[in-house]
């Protein structure tokens, strides 16, 4: 059976914690990450941190029982239309099992799951030199955030804060 199966991230399960860390620290290794993996703090931390968090919302897709794509994900507001968004944080698929329709199915779940609760849309953000993902976004009916044409199209910042320089 070579069907593609997604369900919840269940942070009670060492599989799922152990299936989410190692396909996280995959992602954050490779080209589209930055280039090294987790370091031993976050990977022993970062379960529970998702655990105490409402709003997080993660799901695992397998195929033959092996994780091969993980979303991360956080519900927010849409001030401007008072409604709950769904902001994709990480989604990953392991570079064995990429283009061969995991990423996509990923987004279909995660646009179902938005839907059920009553989500206005599902945000997320990707590296303008990731052409493949950008690919996969569009056809999937995502587009560039802007409110304005005359002011352009949405960018995204950061700021490290405190200690945490990284």
């Amino acid at each position: 059976m070579n069907e593609i199966q997604i369900r919840s991230v269940d942070l009670s399960k060492a599989q799922d914690v152990r299936d989410l860390i190692d396909l996280l620290d995959l992602y954050a290794s490779g080209p589209s990450g930055r280039g090294y993996g987790l370091d031993e703090r976050v990977r022993q931390s970062l379960p529970e941190l998702l655990a105490k968090q409402a709003h997080y919302r993660g799901w695992l897709a397998y195929r033959n029982d092996e994780a091969l794509g993980l979303v991360n994900a956080f519900l927010g507001v849409s001030s401007f239309r008072a409604k709950l968004l769904l902001n994709i944080h990480d989604i990953c698929v392991h570079p064995k099992a990429q283009h061969q329709g995991i990423g996509r199915a990923l987004l279909e779940h995660v646009e179902q799951a938005a839907l059920r609760e009553a989500c206005c849309k599902i945000t997320l953000e990707v590296l303008e030199g990731n052409k493949p993902a950008i690919g996969a976004y569009l056809k999937a009916g995502f587009k560039p955030y802007q409110l304005d044409p005359k002011m352009g199209q949405a960018m995204f910042f950061e700021k490290y804060i405190g200690t945490n320089k990284e």
